[in-house]
């Protein structure tokens, strides 16, 4: 049974960071594309990031300032967030391809596995 669990969300002031976690157990990080995701109040669920058969995806609005990587020793994922906005403020959700999947990265609904989100909070 694959079950990702994220932690380190919070509160930080604009221009503050702070690093996400997610760890995966049941699969390894490697095998299938690892992305995070957020939810703000009232929208729809968001792309922010992704690794995919070798390649790094970032949404334009987080590019230069977020940084997806892994620790495939801890099968265990991270986004690091700098710089951060009020309007970064949102439930991050750390999701995971299934391993035989081939589809795209970028959509919600390709994404078979999900944690249970953590909340980040930019204040102004």
């Amino acid at each position: 049974q694959v079950q990702l669990a994220e932690s380190g969300g919070g509160t930080a002031e604009t221009g503050g960071s702070l690093r996400l976690s997610c760890a995966l157990s049941g699969r390894s990080i490697s095998d299938g594309a690892m992305a995070w995701f957020r939810q703000a109040p009232g929208k729809e669920r968001e792309f922010v990031t992704a690794f995919r058969m070798g390649n790094t995806y970032y949404a334009d609005s987080v590019k230069g300032r977020f940084t997806i990587s892994r620790d495939r020793a801890l099968n265990t994922v991270y986004l690091q967030m700098n710089s951060l906005k009020p309007e970064d403020t949102a439930v991050y959700y750390c999701a995971a391809h299934s391993p035989t999947y081939s589809g795209t990265y970028y959509y919600p609904s390709e994404y078979h596995y999900w944690g249970q989100g953590t909340q980040v909070t930019v204040s102004s």
